[in-house]
């Protein structure tokens, strides 16, 4: 088994940044998506960025799920469970409240606009209160469910998390090992692929924690590989071994789904009849979305590890800026959008605009009025600035050896 180290890997930091910077993209796509109505929609569509967001909705918020198992990993390294589940409860709750209570209700307001009331937001603001669940009250998290999902997860799995991470755990993470070895690590996969294509007919993604178990359990066994996978080194190695057999795979099976999203092929036509939920092969066709979710998220990890350890001056401020723009994010692309489409210009301008402006806006505002302030710091689950300590160094890669093949 390979030792466990404590030094952050920057590779992880990396890839949450490129995972947020697919959330912005994908996120001012979506009012200009076919047949997706969002909370502010443009008056005519984009079917290439309609394509470009499906392609983007495969893995986002799975590397996203995936990298914060492997923060978790770090945090409770250092904690006990109690310790871990303060802390996350400290930067994961705070920020939740302060967003359902300040950030969504604008995201909220300018779509009962663009449907037809008339009042200002101050008026309208008060219905927060009633807090009847969106959409049809106007009490919700929105795009902050993953803040949500993620506090539930850390608080259910702290226990076998502060175990993982003890002396008692070693043989448990030396036999992880063992999928290391080959391809076996793919059998991750397996029991997500199981857990979806057995429930996602009867209980579709919902984002509200309390009505979606297809989906509660997908999203954690995302997280819960990132901290397997941190937690016995050689997984990881695995990953950035595999890198192109997971990207070739990937890249074939998104080529074939699209193939029957494309030409409208849908699974009750493939074999028809009226007992085509039951059909076996039903079974094997809704495991594609999982499987392809998963060797993109292989893909990338592969591909981050081999080729973006690297530090670079920017990282830090990066590192800390990124959760605050998560959380900001899409927010200012409603408001934004809400007057972009109300404008004549083309679509690829509107869209070019909307990124540009969303970018800027959250970094400015991180920037000036989140980043100086450690009561803005505290609202936005961030360090106070007392506590910030530089990334230590990343040590150069060993040679490889023969442990495992």
């Amino acid at each position: 088994m390979q030792p466990l180290s404590t030094s952050r890997q920057t590779y992880l930091d990396w890839l949450r940044i490129f995972a947020i910077a697919g959330v912005l993209f994908f996120h001012c796509a979506r009012p200009f998506m076919e047949d997706d109505p969002w909370h502010v929609n443009n008056a005519t569509q984009s079917g290439l960025l309609s394509e470009f967001a499906f392609w983007l909705s495969r893995f986002r918020m799975h590397l996203l799920f995936f990298i914060s198992g492997t923060i978790s990993w770090y945090m409770v390294k250092r904690k006990s469970a109690a310790g871990f589940v303060g802390l996350r409860f400290r930067r994961l709750f705070i920020p939740l409240l302060v967003g359902m209570f300040i950030i969504v209700p604008p995201q909220i307001y300018f779509e009962r606009v663009q449907h037809g009331y008339q009042g200002s937001f101050w008026s309208w603001y008060p219905n927060t209160f009633d807090f009847q669940p969106y959409p049809k009250g106007n009490f919700s998290w929105h795009h902050l469910w993953f803040i949500a999902y993620l506090l539930v997860y850390d608080i259910l799995l702290a226990p076998f998390f502060a175990w993982a991470t003890s002396p008692k755990a070693a043989k448990f993470v030396e036999k992880l090992g063992y999928f290391a070895k080959g391809k076996r690590v793919y059998w991750f996969i397996a029991p997500s692929a199981i857990w979806f294509s057995a429930l996602i007919l009867q209980y579709p993604d919902t984002n509200d924690l309390i009505h979606d178990p297809c989906f509660f359990v997908y999203w954690m066994l995302f997280l819960l590989a990132g901290f397997l996978f941190v937690l016995q080194p050689a997984l990881m190695d695995s990953l950035e071994r595999n890198r192109r057999t997971s990207l070739a795979f990937a890249f074939l099976m998104i080529v074939t789904i699209n193939v029957f999203r494309w030409n409208d092929i849908e699974i009750d036509t493939l074999w028809g009849g009226e007992n085509w939920k039951s059909h076996p092969l039903t079974y094997l066709y809704l495991a594609r979305m999982p499987l392809n979710s998963w060797l993109w998220v292989f893909a990338l990890v592969g591909y981050g590890k081999r080729y973006f350890n690297k530090q670079h001056r920017l990282l830090p401020y990066l590192n800390q800026a990124i959760y605050p723009f998560y959380i900001l994010h899409q927010t200012v692309i409603v408001v934004f959008a809400f007057y972009v489409v109300q404008t004549n210009d083309t679509i690829d301008m509107k869209y070019l605009f909307l990124v540009i402006s969303t970018f800027l806006f959250c970094m400015i505002a991180y920037h000036v009025f989140i980043r100086p302030f450690n009561v803005m710091r505290f609202l936005f689950g961030m360090k106070p600035k007392s506590a910030i300590t530089p990334l230590p160094p990343i040590e150069k890669p060993q040679p490889a050896t023969s442990q495992v093949n």
